[in-house]
């Protein structure tokens, strides 16, 4: 692939059977390169920011090289159209249990901030069920904007933050 850049991606889940969707989002997404992917293991997590009675998250991570000239919203909306195939559907209830949500966190180094996508992702830097799952792919990684890498961000993160209660292998 010439001249690639790295597509950071996170996706969770908290209906139906999210570790079977994940995977689902794992294969679709990796339609999207043919470069090298690396393949968080998936972290169950407790909900943030939820509506009461939600249920746990399975969170994961993905990273891939996609061509320099892709646009990041074009690549955003080819994510939506995974989390529509997969089932998504929204009911404009914010953070709502849903079958899959996939985020695009970063785009190579691209900064922009309009009313359809922001990249880096606004809050990715602020979110344990982001920064274990990436951190555990992409240690050394660091959000455009930043000097601390996920990991050190994580580590960061006051205890409330530290919503990850436990890593479940990949299958």
């Amino acid at each position: 692939m010439k001249n690639p850049h790295k597509a950071l991606i996170a996706l969770g889940s908290n209906l139906g059977d999210s570790e079977g969707i994940i995977q689902q989002a794992f294969l679709a997404l990796e339609c999207l390169t043919q470069g090298a992917v690396s393949r968080s293991s998936l972290w169950k997590t407790e909900p943030v920011d939820c509506p009461e009675g939600s249920p746990c998250f399975l969170n994961a991570a993905m990273s891939f090289e996609v061509p320099i000239d892709t646009r990041p919203e074009d690549f955003l909306r080819k994510l939506l159209a995974i989390e529509n195939d997969l089932g998504r559907e929204r009911s404009g209830v914010i953070n709502e249990p849903r079958v899959i949500d996939i985020d695009l966190i970063c785009l190579g180094s691209i900064r922009m901030d309009s009313p359809f996508l922001t990249l880096p992702h606004p809050r990715a830097h602020l979110r344990s069920f982001v920064l274990a799952p990436l951190a555990e792919i992409e240690p050394d990684f660091s959000f455009p904007g930043f000097h601390a890498t996920a990991t050190e961000l994580l580590k960061d993160l006051p205890p409330e933050e530290g919503c990850v209660s436990s890593r479940k292998t990949q299958p």
